[in-house]
């Protein structure tokens, strides 16, 4: 009788573990990229930052773009990055970059206020191996800050 029970044990630990163990494999991959996303995320806000301080310290129009050195895919997943901003008044919020694959991975990193987004040029871009630039320009009617594909002219 000990024998069927060790049995029929050992044959269920055979079946349960590895549900468990794939379970687990996959909450580490969805946190690191996660995190991968979150970095992505924080270092367009922070470029789109940049250029706007830089946009805002003048009285001049100006147009400022900068090249964005992203990863062309993160954990073998293609992603987007997007200029979330408010529907009213079209100022800039946050930066979201979110997995195509996975509707529910992305990260978000806020924007300093005062930027609005620039829907002509650009607010949403998907990953690759082009050149992404992120650009600020001001004008009479404001600054507006966007991010596409194209060429650079800050480094």
């Amino acid at each position: 009788m000990s024998h069927l029970i060790c049995t029929s044990a050992l044959i269920i630990l055979i079946l349960v573990m590895p549900l468990f163990y794939f379970y687990t494999i996959d909450n580490i991959n969805v946190e690191m990229m996660e995190r991968e996303l979150k970095e992505v995320a924080d270092y367009v806000s922070n470029s789109l930052g940049n250029l706007y301080v830089l946009a805002n310290s003048t009285n001049c129009d100006v147009q400022l773009n900068k090249t964005l050195d992203l990863p062309s895919s993160i954990r073998d997943s293609t992603y987007y990055v997007e200029i979330m901003y408010n529907q009213t008044d079209g100022s800039a919020k946050y930066v979201q970059a979110r997995s195509k694959d996975s509707s529910g991975i992305w990260a978000d990193s806020w924007i300093l206020p005062g930027p609005k987004a620039d829907k002509e040029k650009g607010y949403v871009i998907e990953s690759g191996e082009k050149t992404v630039v992120a650009g600020c320009s001001r004008n009479s009617t404001g600054i507006y800050v966007w991010i596409g594909r194209g060429q650079s002219t800050l480094s």
